[in-house]
């Protein structure tokens, strides 16, 4: 089995930028969004989606878009979407083609991307399924809804494929293998996590034999693909972030590994970031193969809170943050997912992420990590199996013995030997008012005589234009500086303790965030 090349950066792009245009989109604008993103930077490989539910090509096996209810789309966007693929294939034109020839053009290694078992359908209900109107429904989940995981799963992901249903994964089989035989792809991405409901709740473990029976069915495939052409065709799986998590979901990820079923792993979440990803048991289990890992990113950073950066240069401080992380757990290189973007807006980060050597001297953010699960609305679910063990946010509580919770930092930047110019311990207390007492602790020892400011976040209904109008808060930053023997890499702990609550306020201190900053004497960001 070939080794993958050193991508550094791996950029999915979902398909967003067919929809970036007025129809009828023109091949030449359409190529532009998709690569200026990712030109003269450190992405190495473009995992292109190739469409989740219907075709975006002359299919034998799936249904074409649009056709689902005669290219009459429930809103504007959909319609500008599908409507300029449409377009292209009306022309003559492919934009599969187009983006692999594109791509190899600029010197990268072009992915199909197949999300296998998209649910983008806002929660809808088996039972509901002949009254929908989505784009992306199709003719085989309205005549086979004993197919879908119904109540077998959670809530939002009702009409979500079975994959213990042997005619989905035919179906699924199909679908991958036509996109994989009719372009010169350098490889194909199976997105298991796209979205992680496959097998019912209780049976995940019990039945993964079923998704490495699909996961082993492509392989074969691919190798017969790859020797007829002369040269390596690649197999990525995007999976979840621990490896405890991806057995719960069903994802044999050491069969796949032991049998070359897969030569890049994606550890990564569901739903947003998880700094969490266990990226040295993936490498571990990976030693001594040629198979590869590539920790995901994804489009936000979950849960923290503004600071005195812009929102723009916490992203990008905290980012460097993780990908630095990542690689000094051994990651071969970082992926991105749904880090939607034109010429500018991501390309600081994607000429700096890919290497632990650009990460030098680069501000950054070091974090806790948030733990939120969504229960009611939107996307409910959807979260319960990334950051497993996130630290914040959570209660202070006073305790018998001065005790309180504690959160993990891990530092990967030698800030003696790159000469950091101000590291800065910082806790941010939400319902925190005058009388109250918290101590904090790094690595056991008591912080004394911290920094303490209003963190002032002004009345959005009333106030909509952010007049300065209040001296006070119902949160507050703590502060202090660190020195950098005691920011060596590795993990440090903070703990918080609350000693004393004012009487006079019922609810409790909620931990939200902890972080250390590290600056370097460029300025910044």
């Amino acid at each position: 089995m070939a080794k993958p090349p050193d991508y550094g950066i791996i950029y999915n792009w979902d398909g967003a930028p067919h929809g970036y245009s007025a129809v009828p989109q023109m091949m030449e604008a359409f190529l532009e969004k998709v690569y200026s993103p990712m030109e003269d930077t450190q992405v190495g490989a473009h995992f292109w989606c190739v469409g989740d539910h219907h075709g975006r090509w002359k299919s034998d096996v799936m249904e074409m878009i649009g056709d689902s209810h005669g290219r009459k789309y429930e809103n504007a966007h959909i319609y500008i979407h599908n409507e300029n693929i449409l377009a292209m294939l009306e022309r003559g034109e492919d934009p599969q083609t187009s983006v692999i020839e594109r791509g190899h053009k600029l010197g990268l290694h072009v992915y199909a991307s197949v999300r296998m078992n998209d649910n983008h359908f806002d929660g809808l209900q088996v039972h509901e399924i002949p009254h929908s109107s989505s784009s992306d429904m199709t003719r085989m989940r309205i005549d086979h809804p004993e197919w879908l995981l119904g109540d077998q799963t959670s809530e939002w992901f009702s009409v979500s494929w079975n994959f213990a249903i042997p005619e989905v994964r035919e179906h699924r089989y199909r679908h991958i293998e036509e996109v994989c035989r009719l372009y010169d792809w350098d490889g194909v991405e199976l997105d298991w996590q796209r979205h992680a409901f496959h097998l019912p709740e209780e049976l995940g473990y019990r039945m993964r034999y079923v998704l490495t029976d699909l996961q082993r069915a492509v392989r074969r495939r691919t190798t017969e693909l790859g020797e007829s052409r002369g040269r390596a065709y690649f197999v990525a799986a995007r999976v979840s972030g621990s490896l405890e998590m991806c057995e719960r979901i069903g994802y044999d990820v050491s069969t796949w590994v032991r049998e070359g079923l897969v030569d890049i792993l994606i550890p990564a979440a569901g739903a947003s970031t998880d700094p969490l990803i266990d990226v040295m048991g993936f490498v571990d289990l990976c030693r001594g193969t040629n198979v590869v890992v590539y920790p995901g990113l994804d489009a936000q950073v979950p849960g923290n809170a503004a600071g005195p950066e812009n929102a723009y240069q916490k992203d990008a401080m905290l980012n460097r943050g993780i990908a630095n992380r990542f690689h000094q757990d051994g990651a071969h290189g970082i992926y991105s997912f749904n880090w939607h973007a034109d010429r500018s807006t991501r390309r600081e980060l994607l000429t700096q992420i890919g290497s632990p050597q650009t990460l030098r001297c680069q501000d950054k953010i070091y974090a806790a990590t948030h733990r939120i699960v969504v229960k009611e609305g939107a996307w409910r679910g959807a979260f319960r199996g990334d950051r497993i063990l996130g630290d914040v946010p959570v209660p202070l509580k006073q305790t018998l013995t001065a005790d309180g919770p504690t959160a993990n930092i891990d530092i990967a930047d030698d800030v003696q030997s790159d000469s950091a110019e101000r590291i800065e311990l910082r806790v941010r207390l939400d319902q925190w008012v005058d009388g109250d007492v918290v101590n904090l602790l790094w690595d056991g020892q008591k912080i004394d005589d911290p920094k303490i400011q209003y963190d002032i976040q002004t009345d959005q209904y009333a106030n909509p234009f952010a007049a300065n109008v209040s001296d006070v808060g119902t949160a507050v930053w703590i502060t202090s500086e660190l020195s950098s023997s005691q920011s060596r890499i590795g993990r440090h702990r903070v703990k918080v303790v609350l000693e004393k609550r004012n009487p006079k306020v019922a609810c409790d201190i909620i931990l939200t965030d902890v972080e250390v900053v590290i600056s370097y004497p460029h300025g910044p960001g």
